[in-house]
């Protein structure tokens, strides 16, 4: 782990009109490198097993990570099903809790990731897979057809980030409407600037509510 230059605001955006009150906040972007071994608890194990089972691990393995309790294997995209396939039918993670994307506009070429929490119900243990592609190429292999509930956060992803699975059996917008411009959970994303209607009466955009001083 190391820390880079401070960014400021909330989620280091800039520009974007937030009225959050948290536009001064300043704070140290973390970067994590992988974690060494002994990564403890049952992680060793996973590990251990996933490179038995799969011999193109380190090929596909970008990095291993150990934080606040939980392991985050950072998978290349092109690798991703064969490894989801693995996990799931060698180390019987048998449950994709979904996917969510996170948007991070200062890591240049990997602007982009998603994340898979997964659940093994035999073995009682969760890790977690994360994917980076870069905003001009924002391409991930849908896992549709290794866990077929990751459906539906699939399109939730894309229609909130932009993130597009390949090969997914239906990809459209699931929360906004079809010809909605934008994706409103990405840090560029204007917030605020359209008005509400709610039981006839109008609310006014977040931006123009209150002011912070």
């Amino acid at each position: 782990m190391s820390l880079n230059d401070q960014a400021g605001g909330m989620f280091g955006a800039k520009g974007t009109g937030d009225t959050s009150g948290y536009g001064g906040l300043v704070r140290q972007a973390v970067n994590f490198g992988s974690s060494e071994r002994p990564y403890g608890s049952y992680f060793d194990e996973v590990a251990d097993d996933l490179e038995r089972a799969y011999p193109e691990f380190s090929d596909a393995i970008e990095r291993v990570v150990v934080d606040r309790g939980e392991l985050t294997l950072h998978v290349k995209r092109e690798k991703l099903v064969e490894v989801c396939m693995i996990l799931r039918d060698k180390l019987k993670f048998e449950m994709c809790m979904g996917v969510n994307g996170v948007h991070y506009p200062e890591q240049t070429g990997r602007e982009m990731h998603a994340v898979y929490p997964l659940l093994s119900m035999t073995k009682n243990q969760r890790i977690r897979l994360e994917v980076s592609v870069p905003d001009a190429d924002a391409h991930i292999p849908s896992v549709v057809e290794v866990w077929a509930g990751n459906n539906w956060h699939e399109r939730e992803t894309f229609d909130m980030f932009g993130i597009i699975f390949d090969g997914h059996p239906g990809l459209t917008r699931i929360l906004m409407p079809d010809d909605w411009e934008g994706h409103p959970q990405r840090k560029d994303y204007s917030l605020g600037g359209i008005p509400v209607e709610y039981k006839g009466a109008t609310t006014p955009p977040p931006s123009e509510r209150r002011s912070y001083k």
